[in-house]
């Protein structure tokens, strides 16, 4: 399958929120709040768009992902770090090494560009296979102060976080407030919302710590 990738432009912000919206529903949680998240995303400071990417079958875009940058907090020092999400596919195209090209791709630009690490929230079994490891390593902690299982680290160059640890913020960016949400769903057409067995797998990832 020929996969090309090129930047997200204005012209497809809706498509890429609708294929936001097809490739999380009901993954998580019955319904998804992802596309708005998208849409609120590229409209923040922290926003990156040199890593805002598509990729495109058929001149059809069928996946995407975004990064902003956040925070490594060690009591009176910041350091910047970048994290992505969502990356998206549209079912009809998962487990065909899309999402791995999107991301391979841009943790080359982003050290291209300088930064020490990219910090994520996923499943560790998938992004293990792109040498994320689990934050405990490195003494990076959530807010709680807690070592979620799920809280994943990306050195982009060797010992890159030598002497860095603390708390990873990404600040309030990727909270979504419900009301905002009923209202931008009324923009797109009903689909049922749903219990799925992803989501029980999802809470499982979510909830464990080490």
């Amino acid at each position: 399958m020929e996969i090309t990738l090129r930047l997200e432009e204005e012209k497809d912000h809706r498509l890429v929120e609708e294929l936001t919206r097809e490739a999380f529903w009901n993954v998580y949680f019955p319904g998804c709040n992802e596309h708005l998240l998208v849409h609120n995303l590229r409209k923040t400071s922290e926003f990156i768009k040199q890593l805002d990417f598509v990729a495109i079958h058929n001149n059809e875009i069928v996946g995407n992902i975004v990064y902003v940058e956040a925070k490594i907090k060690d009591n009176d020092k910041e350091h910047s770090v970048l994290t992505f999400g969502p990356i998206s596919v549209l079912p009809e195209y998962e487990n065909k090494g899309i999402g791995g090209k999107l991301i391979n791709h841009t943790i080359k630009l982003s050290k291209e560009m300088g930064y020490k690490a990219i910090i994520i929230y996923g499943d560790p079994e998938y992004y293990k296979r792109f040498e994320f490891k689990e934050s405990k390593k490195y003494s990076i902690t959530n807010k709680d102060k807690k070592y979620p299982a799920a809280l994943l680290v990306l050195e982009l160059y060797s010992n890159a976080l030598n002497g860095i640890n603390g708390v990873f913020d990404e600040g309030s960016i990727y909270e979504i407030d419900e009301t905002e949400l009923e209202k931008f769903e009324m923009g797109f057409y009903k689909k049922p919302k749903e219990v799925k067995k992803s989501q029980e797998k999802f809470m499982e990832i979510a909830s464990k710590y080490l």
